[in-house]
């Protein structure tokens, strides 16, 4: 034998990285159709080119790049301004359901009112806890890009969660 490296085939890095794959692009798109659809563009491109990424050290985290790159590459708004469900959680908690969905949509919408890149700095080094240096490898930036990406992410968040709050406020009957 030459030296051959066991390689896993196409079928197999899906099978084990398809749901994470879909949970990326999720919290990238907002939505769980579109999340599909991303995910099943990246795997489509991938299958005819998996000679070239099968042989990768890591071909999991070149199909994580593709998803993020193919969400920024996207030319067409999502005109399904749909939120995701839970179907990918897979905890069970206690606690009350409708107060964490009721946060959780508040989150999606707030994650989806940010740039494309500010959201997928954010979604990577927040949901993924990946470290700068690697986003800035995925997203074909310098690491202080992504810092800078990441801190306007940050304010417009907190930007746009204190308008909301000022307009319930604005919005509360006087007492």
């Amino acid at each position: 034998m030459t030296g051959e490296v066991n390689r896993l085939t196409f079928d197999e890095v899906v099978e084990s990285s398809e749901r994470r794959l879909l949970r990326v692009a999720l919290m990238l798109s907002g939505g769980v159709h579109s999340a599909e659809d991303l995910v099943q563009t990246v795997l489509a491109r991938a299958y005819w080119q998996w000679g070239r990424i099968g042989s990768l050290d890591h071909p999991e985290a070149y199909l994580r790049t593709m998803v993020v790159n193919e969400f920024l590459s996207w030319r067409r708004r999502l005109k399904n301004r749909e939120l995701p469900i839970a179907e990918f959680d897979e905890t069970v908690a206690t606690d009350d359901f409708s107060s964490r969905q009721a946060e959780r949509d508040a989150t999606w919408r707030l994650l989806a009112e940010l740039p494309r890149r500010q959201r997928a700095v954010l979604v990577l080094r927040y949901y993924e806890d990946l470290p700068d240096d690697e986003i800035a490898s995925i997203l074909g930036c310098s690491a202080s890009t992504v810092r800078s990406n990441a801190a306007r992410g940050l304010a417009g968040l907190r930007a746009n969660l204190a308008a909301r709050d000022e307009e319930l406020w604005d919005d509360e009957p006087n007492r």
